[in-house]
């Protein structure tokens, strides 16, 4: 299993994501935070299960219909680069 890692980019990107929905709905945003570190974690047991992205040396893994983290799997981590919306135009 590879130890999971959260790069400062997906980092805001989840702060952006959390502090949005929190605005109108603070319990949501606190159960969809949730959701998405628990489902980065597994990524470290599965990491090449998911469908490449469209960068080169990318996969992407769909956590909530709307949201979907986009990763990298080196020799010694999974490293989580962005967290982006299912709508939003991507890279």
């Amino acid at each position: 299993m590879l130890p999971v890692v959260w790069l400062e980019t997906a980092l805001i990107d989840l702060a952006e994501i959390t502090t949005y929905i929190a605005d109108r709905n603070p319990a949501a945003a606190i159960k969809l935070n949730c959701r998405l570190q628990e489902d980065a974690e597994l990524l470290g047991e599965l990491p090449a299960i998911f469908r490449r992205g469209p960068v080169p040396g990318t996969r992407q893994f769909v956590s909530h219909p709307n949201y979907i983290l986009i990763y990298r799997v080196t020799t010694v981590a999974v490293e989580i680069l962005n967290v982006v919306h299912s709508r939003q135009q991507y890279p």
